[in-house]
């Protein structure tokens, strides 16, 4: 009897050792890198959870590439922020002691309410504020000022000629010039009738004032 029970609790024993050490369980290095199913661009910093092997927690670096021992047919959770949450098993049946993944991550796009923005604390705040606005003037208020005598004047004693202003200019000037180049101005002091009429001003001067004394 007491054979028998010796052998059958080594039977039992190396039954549930033999479970334990199963092909399915053998250990492999699991490896990836971790992009945007969209741009193909790298996903840094993903955190990598082994939902099987007690939630294990692993991170992908800045190029998302991340390594870690695990289980063929594992479970492994991928997150990160602003990327929907993907789940990827890893095969079942490996047969080589490492396997490398390229994992694609999908962006999570999110639709905010509307949100406004008040600049004013309190009513009373936005009555005084509305009530001392000054309104901009439309587009004929703002012709009318454009085209006033004050502006037009304003603008001609500011703004400098244009090319075709001097080149009028110019030609005006060389034209009179032509007209005139054979005119020459006398000297009033070389002109004898000049002199005359001088002289006959300061005699009917003298006459004058002779009358009167």
């Amino acid at each position: 009897m007491k054979y028998s029970f010796t052998v059958l609790l080594l039977f039992f024993v190396s039954s549930v050792f033999a479970q334990q050490i199963t092909p399915g369980k053998k250990l492999i290095q699991f490896s990836g890198i971790i992009t945007d199913v969209d741009s193909n661009s790298v996903v840094p910093y993903v955190t990598v959870t082994n939902m099987t092997n007690k939630g294990q927690v692993y991170a992908a670096n800045y190029k998302g590439f991340f390594s870690f021992i695990a289980h063929p047919g594992d479970t492994i959770l991928y997150t990160a922020v602003g990327y929907k949450n993907l789940i990827i098993p890893i095969p079942a049946v490996i047969d080589d002691s490492k396997y490398t993944e390229m994992v694609k991550m999908k962006a999570e796009i999110i639709n905010l309410p509307t949100f406004v923005v008040f600049p004013w604390a309190t009513i009373e705040d936005f009555t005084r504020d509305f009530m001392s606005m000054k309104i901009a003037d439309d587009d004929y208020l703002i012709a009318a000022k454009n085209l006033s005598k004050q502006s037009i004047g304003g603008l001609i004693v500011t703004m400098p000629r244009d090319g075709g202003e001097i080149q009028s200019s110019n030609f005006r000037l060389n034209h009179f010039n032509s007209l005139n180049k054979n005119m020459r101005q006398t000297n009033p002091l070389l002109n004898p009738f000049a002199w005359g009429k001088l002289m006959q001003s300061i005699f009917r001067g003298d006459e004058s004032r002779s009358a009167e004394n």
